[in-house]
């Protein structure tokens, strides 16, 4: 069978795989971008039903309608508030498939190798069949990566799935032995591979599995909280290499290419997210290699609170406002009170605009996606290196949930967990207001000098309610 139109197929959803990467790269482009996603995938699924393997059609469906069903299902239920979890628990999903491909190509070779000839064969026996000894034993190494890449990430995802959503401490913890437990790990896997391509047994790809199941349990419990939104890159990465080891294995030049684009996109994206957050590429893949050089620095002073009344007043005052949001705004789905705030503050000619740090959130562009979603105007939301330097003429600054991103101990003390990691420096401006719920550390339990801080006022309870106490006062 002539098998021309699958390549092509294949070709032309690459090319929308491409596009829509590209069009993520910007807010008015991105709903864009994810129709040509959608509109590349539905084609490469059509493409590879009637392509080479064609067949099992009722199990296909079967398969297709229950995983479409189950997608519905899940987009509908999830708030936007559990999105990072749920990229996460989806990455655990195809490093999962990495590894089941992976043991099923061994099988077939086994299997392949067994036959006396005459045997019907499938599309994927027939083509190990036909291969070489040298190209058998490049198969072999490229299962052998597939399923060591999807077993890590795998594991990884489900902790840092656990972490995202609350049900893993969100501290750094490592067994003791710490590193030298993740690099003799990585030298059996290395010694596996070895094995295995000298013998071509199970045992030894059982063995790296369980090594590599442990290397991705250990890596993500050794990243503390601060570090997740790299972390969930990170593994979109590692998810995209499983999947371009998956595409050499089937021979399926689709999943190279989009494994390999999923692959360089995520491992970019978490580089220049360390390079955001001063932190080294290399010492957060290795699952937060050093630490800090002794104990924090104390804070001093109390908090002092504030109430609706005294916000409103301020911001009535005001010429400039900035607002800064995090996670605790998207917990509260106060993003469209915030907005009707922004609106009734610009009505009054105040120069209203939002600073967002590059990791605000547990998610890659968290934050915008959810002003987005508001209908803040996209001119008025600013990244840190655009407006950092205004806070010290700027009136007033509300915080909105958010810690890490705004603690001057990054800067102050270079003991702390986050010391040199590129900050929103509030504290600058005349008058800062932080909405938050307790007086707790946050997710990442480091302390906050800013909430001490003279020109500082903390405005507790829900971000949601808090904002909306303030809307009738705004005249």
């Amino acid at each position: 069978m002539d098998f021309g139109f699958t390549t092509a197929a294949y070709v032309v959803a690459a090319v929308l795989f491409i596009l829509s990467l590209g069009g993520l790269s910007g807010q008015e482009s991105a709903k864009r971008a994810v129709w040509y996603g959608i509109a590349g995938m539905a084609l490469a699924v059509f493409a590879t039903l009637i392509g080479p393997g064609a067949g099992l059609w009722l199990l296909s469906l079967i398969l297709i309608a229950a995983g479409g069903i189950i997608g519905w299902y899940v987009a509908n239920k999830v708030e936007m508030t559990e999105m990072p979890q749920l990229v996460a628990a989806m990455h655990s999903l195809v490093g999962l498939a990495a590894v089941f491909v992976g043991f099923n190509a061994h099988f077939v070779m086994h299997h392949v190798a067994g036959l006396h000839g005459g045997e019907e064969l499938g599309t994927f026996a027939a083509l190990v069949a036909h291969k070489s000894p040298v190209e058998l034993n490049i198969l072999k190494v490229e299962l052998f990566l597939g399923i060591f890449i999807g077993a890590v990430t795998f594991t990884g995802s489900v902790i840092a799935y656990g972490k995202l959503a609350g049900k893993v401490s969100s501290a750094a913890k490592k067994l003791p032995g710490g590193h030298m437990l993740n690099a003799g790990a990585a030298a059996l896997s290395l010694i596996c591979l070895i094995w295995y391509f000298n013998t071509g047994g199970l045992f030894p790809v059982i063995l790296m599995t369980l090594a590599a199941l442990f290397i991705g349990y250990h890596l993500i419990m050794g990243i503390g909280g601060a570090d997740m939104p790299v972390v969930v890159s990170m593994l979109n990465s590692y998810s995209g290499w499983a999947a371009a080891a998956i595409g050499f294995s089937l021979s399926n030049d689709l999943l190279i290419v989009v494994g390999a684009l999923v692959g360089s996109s995520g491992a970019i994206l978490s580089y220049i997210m360390c390079k955001a957050m001063n932190r080294s590429f290399i010492s957060v893949i290795l699952g937060g290699f050093g630490g800090t050089a002794g104990p924090a620095m104390e804070v001093e002073g109390e908090q002092v609170a504030i109430d609706a009344d005294g916000v409103a007043n301020a911001l009535n005052e005001a010429d400039s406002v900035i607002i800064v949001p995090g996670y605790g705004m998207a917990v509260a789905q106060a993003q469209g009170a915030v907005s009707e705030l922004t609106n009734k503050l610009r009505a009054k000619g105040k120069n209203v605009r939002f600073a967002i740090h590059p990791v605000a959130g547990r998610l890659p562009g968290h934050m915008n996606v959810l002003l987005a979603e508001a209908k803040v105007p996209y001119d008025i939301v600013m990244e840190m290196d655009e407006i950092n330097d205004d806070f010290p003429d700027t009136d007033v600054v509300i915080v909105i949930g958010s810690n890490d991103i705004v603690n001057p101990a990054a800067q102050e003390d270079p003991n702390s967990p986050i010391a040199g990691m590129p900050v929103l420096e509030v504290w600058k401006a005349k008058q800062v207001f932080v909405s938050k719920r307790g007086q707790g550390t946050g997710y990442s339990g480091i302390e906050n000098p800013l909430f001490y801080k003279e020109n500082t006022r903390m405005f507790y309870g829900d971000a949601k309610a808090s904002m909306n106490a303030l809307l009738p006062k705004i005249d």
